[in-house]
């Protein structure tokens, strides 16, 4: 299932990716970020599952910001995980 999540208070505005029952790959960040991060970010989480990108990253931020790209897209995996499981 392609997903798209728009990101909350990061430079990087909106990520896409699949999603594969609870699986995650071809993970894209657009509109802005820091190219460096957001390119290494996709190969690190490619073919993981939502519960360990969650792991890994849900508690990341990025200066005072409360939140980053990283613990974005481990916000926008679990909500498209969680929204999956509800329409089986």
């Amino acid at each position: 299932m392609e997903c798209s999540y728009k990101t909350q208070n990061t430079c990087c505005r909106e990520i896409r990716f699949n999603l594969d029952k609870n699986i995650v790959t071809n993970v894209e960040f657009l509109y802005g970020g820091c190219p460096g991060n957001l390119k290494a970010l996709p190969r690190l989480v490619e073919g993981l599952t939502v519960e360990e990108i969650v792991s890994k990253l849900g508690d990341i931020n990025c200066g005072n910001k409360g939140t980053s790209c990283a613990k974005e897209l481990a916000k926008a995996v679990s909500y498209e995980y969680q929204k999956s499981k509800q329409t089986i």
